[in-house]
């Protein structure tokens, strides 16, 4: 008897989409090598993201010597715009160009947006930080609105981006399309933190103006890059727009489902595993005493739960998972996440720490990519941007708001405690990160309220078959 040994290539193909979850992402309308090239848009706002709210949060205070309260109101102001991010996909589901296209002018315009604002930024910090001889106004002012122009434009490229992808895919592939946008994002924003960390080793000014201008190239390129040839000519007379206002899209939108308790759960939830995001390495290194190297490596696993959530989440809603299930399975997991922080301190652990953030990463992975997925299904036809520019204006600014909070209340509480106001037995530094863990908590705990009538009417129909009508 012979045997035929397979050759290597053929092996690995059948191996491949077990091995690899994205494997079987693409299909007929959106091949993988469209989706791939569709993704670097939201590597560019990865870049951009990580820029923000990491590497120039260090530069100003560190180096530039900016007030800590200053830096965080710059890095607040992208938060404003966030609101209108629903109004950019209300527009983009109804906008017509001359060449038949919708989503193209959107993204391709805050990607300028975003590329502007870069420009001017390097040189509104250094303005900020006070070497210059302008009014003292002039630097919080220039800042300002080197933050809000690239805030716009990021808002404007991921709302109108994720659109596309909702118009390029078919509604059975929309659970692997966004864990894999999810996923580029995340590693986008590990990269970046990466390359422009050894760019500033050494810092000097004229690096800082190099590294944010050549960021500005980059992400100008890489939405260039993903646009090319996606969006078809005429392919947006096959959707019909709609012709009504916003608030009658939104109306008649809201009519068609529980849009206000999704929104609502998603709000509730996003904000209890954003509030800890500015809290985790500073309590990592004065509860636990860790070094830079290792509280830098509780932002990597914490990147990486996030990456196994959306893996997870979107083999499941493939499956055919209910979202808000799966949304509320995340948010439960927060909750076990955020007490292992808690008693980390007490115990001296710092593997209940390293647990615990996985599992807040793990958590927030699934809960946010169950509720993206959920808005888009729930989309009605022709309103897919409204319906992914709510959910982007509800999460974008519940996580600004939150993260602003988180902070304040930390310092709020600690200071208090510390000085004796809140009893002997927790006059201790901890105290104001338990209070702020334990609300995030509570704001899970109101999450699986909001979300857990949107379950109940699927478990229903499943348990009790003749129910279906």
């Amino acid at each position: 008897m012979r045997f035929r040994i397979p050759h290597p290539s053929r092996t690995w193909m059948r191996l491949t989409p077990q091995y690899l979850p994205f494997a079987d992402a693409g299909s007929e309308t959106l091949p993988m090598s469209r989706l791939l090239r569709l993704s670097l848009f939201q590597v560019s706002v990865g870049l951009c993201s990580v820029l923000l709210i990491g590497t120039l949060n260090r530069v100003m205070i560190v180096e530039l010597h900016v007030p800590a309260g200053l830096v965080a109101l710059m890095l607040a102001i992208p938060v404003l715009f966030a609101p209108f991010r629903a109004l950019i996909g209300f527009n983009s589901d109804k906008h017509q160009s001359a060449l038949g296209w919708r989503r193209f002018p959107y993204i391709w315009k805050g990607a300028v947006v975003m590329f502007s604002g870069l420009s001017i930024m390097p040189f509104a910090l250094i303005i900020l930080s006070g070497d210059s001889q302008g009014p003292d106004w002039a630097g919080p002012a220039s800042a300002a609105v080197a933050f809000l122009v690239v805030g716009i434009g990021i808002h404007t490229v991921q709302t109108a981006g994720l659109a596309l992808a909702t118009d390029l895919t078919p509604p059975e592939k929309q659970p692997q399309v966004v864990a894999f946008l999810s996923v580029l994002l995340l590693l986008g924003m590990l990269g970046g933190s990466l390359i422009f960390g050894a760019i500033l080793a050494d810092f000097t000014q004229i690096k800082l103006i190099q590294m944010i201008q050549g960021c500005a190239v980059v992400c100008l390129l890489l939405t260039t890059a993903a646009l090319w040839r996606q969006e078809i000519r005429g392919g947006s007379h096959k959707i019909e727009p709609v012709a009504e206002s916003f608030s009658e899209a939104w109306n008649s939108m809201r009519r068609q489902g529980p849009w206000v308790r999704r929104l609502v759960g998603v709000g509730l939830g996003t904000a209890a595993f954003s509030m800890q995001d500015i809290l985790l390495e500073p309590y990592g290194a004065q509860m636990l005493g860790l070094s830079v190297a290792a509280t830098t490596l509780l932002t990597a696993l914490l990147a990486a739960g996030g990456i196994i959530g959306f893996v997870v989440a979107a083999r499941r809603l493939v499956n055919g998972a209910d979202p808000h299930r799966v949304a509320g399975f995340g948010a439960l997991i927060g909750t076990f996440a955020f007490a292992f922080i808690i008693f980390s301190a007490p115990m001296n652990s710092q593997f209940l720490l390293c647990l615990g953030t996985v599992l807040i990463g793990f958590g927030a992975g699934l809960f946010t990519h169950a509720t993206l997925t959920a808005c888009m299904q729930a989309a009605p036809a022709g309103q897919a941007g409204l319906a992914l520019g709510i959910w982007g204006a509800v999460q974008a600014t519940s996580a600004g708001v939150a993260v602003g909070v988180g902070g304040a209340l930390r310092d709020i509480v600690s200071a208090f405690a510390l000085d004796g106001g809140m009893g002997p037995g927790l006059m201790h530094a901890a105290t104001g990160y338990g209070v702020v863990y334990t609300l995030e908590i509570a704001l899970l705990f109101a999450t699986l309220i909001a979300v857990g009538p949107l379950v109940r009417p699927a478990a229903l129909a499943r348990a009790v078959p003749s129910l279906q009508p």
